[in-house]
């Protein structure tokens, strides 16, 4: 029955997630905010609501630090491995490489945003009277860089697209403006309600494995709320709205971190970066030290265009994301299982 359960919400992901994708590049036409800001900020915020009720969820109802952090972390490393998927998807050219430049900016700062984090849980019990209410200052320093690069990447992107000559011709006239945002609307509560579920119900199997929880939030919750990010983006790939897919996950990244503030509200016992075990901490900092790597991978590939794949299957940093996050996810598990 936790199967056909599973099942069942991702495929209502997998369907409603398609006319988010379609309906949100509709949006960014009629609107002009462009395929980036669009799936920095509208895409992002709704694919990554299932990280947020689930990590929320794990301190407020399980009262697990662990779960709570491993599904944030853990998502953003299976975020940047889905590039590594939509390379390979992508067979004509590098996906990185026809992608726009700004999104060198949205990767660096995700990366600011995870290294602060990390060093954050370094410092561990130091920086516990560090708090302002029941949020901790280094989740509220999060939350204004946040902000600072939302703010900086729509004027960086504003500034190109006043620049640049659109030669592509409108594709969704057919459609008007109400029509497109009640239909996103829809699709967005679709894909919400059958996330959110699809964590608790990744939840339910972890419990069976009897792994450690920094193990089970960090691969298989973080695989289960990033359902999302996976449907959308090889959708918008599809599409041809490959700016579309690469915001939504970078963008995801970004708000993942940002999300330890409503985490350590809802938590209410402290900063819930300085509030793991050492054990649980080591796990965590390999977690976010690899995803670091990841974003600097991504960084590359974005700055230093390759112009053929090898062999004409893949580009170089394809097998490189898949190799960090699987190196991630065995020292992940030998740290949790003691080995």
């Amino acid at each position: 029955m936790i199967w056909f359960k599973f099942v069942l919400c991702f495929t209502v992901i997998l369907l409603a997630g398609t006319k988010l994708a379609k309906y949100g590049d509709a949006i960014a036409e009629k609107t002009g905010l462009g395929r980036m800001w669009i799936g920095l900020v509208l895409l992002a915020a709704i694919t990554s609501m299932p990280e947020l009720v689930t990590s929320v969820s794990s301190v407020a109802l399980v009262h697990s630090a662990d779960l709570a952090l491993g599904t944030l972390l853990g998502s953003c490393c299976f975020n940047l491995s889905l590039l590594a998927l939509l390379d390979i998807l992508h067979r004509r050219t590098p996906v990185l490489s026809e992608a726009s430049r700004g999104h060198v900016i949205t990767a660096g700062w995700g990366a600011l945003l995870i290294a602060i984090a990390g060093a954050s849980m370094i410092a561990g019990g130091r920086l516990s009277s560090l708090a302002f209410g029941r949020v901790g200052i280094p989740s509220i320093v999060v939350v204004i860089l946040y902000l600072l690069g939302m703010w900086w990447m729509f004027r960086q992107d504003r500034s190109q697209r006043l620049h640049a000559a659109s030669a592509t011709s409108p594709r969704y006239d057919k459609f008007t403006g109400r029509t497109v945002c009640i239909r996103f609307a829809l699709a967005a509560a679709a894909v919400i309600v059958a996330g959110i579920l699809l964590s608790h119900v990744g939840n339910e199997i972890s419990e069976t494995t009897g792994w450690g929880s920094t193990f089970v939030g960090t691969l298989f919750l973080a695989a289960a709320t990033s359902a999302p990010e996976l449907v959308v983006a090889i959708t918008a790939l599809r599409m041809g709205a490959l700016d579309l897919a690469v915001a939504d996950i970078l963008g995801a990244n970004m708000l993942n971190i940002a999300f330890i503030v409503p985490v350590d509200l809802a938590q209410g016992q402290g900063f819930i970066l300085s509030s793991l075990s050492p054990v649980s901490q080591s796990g965590h900092v390999i977690v976010a030290s690899v995803a670091v790597a990841m974003s600097f991978v991504v960084i590359i590939g974005l700055r230093f265009r390759q112009r053929h794949k090898l062999l004409g299957v893949l580009s170089w940093y394809a097998p490189v994301l898949i190799a960090l996050y699987v190196f991630g996810a065995y020292r992940l598990f030998t740290s949790s299982a003691g080995l």
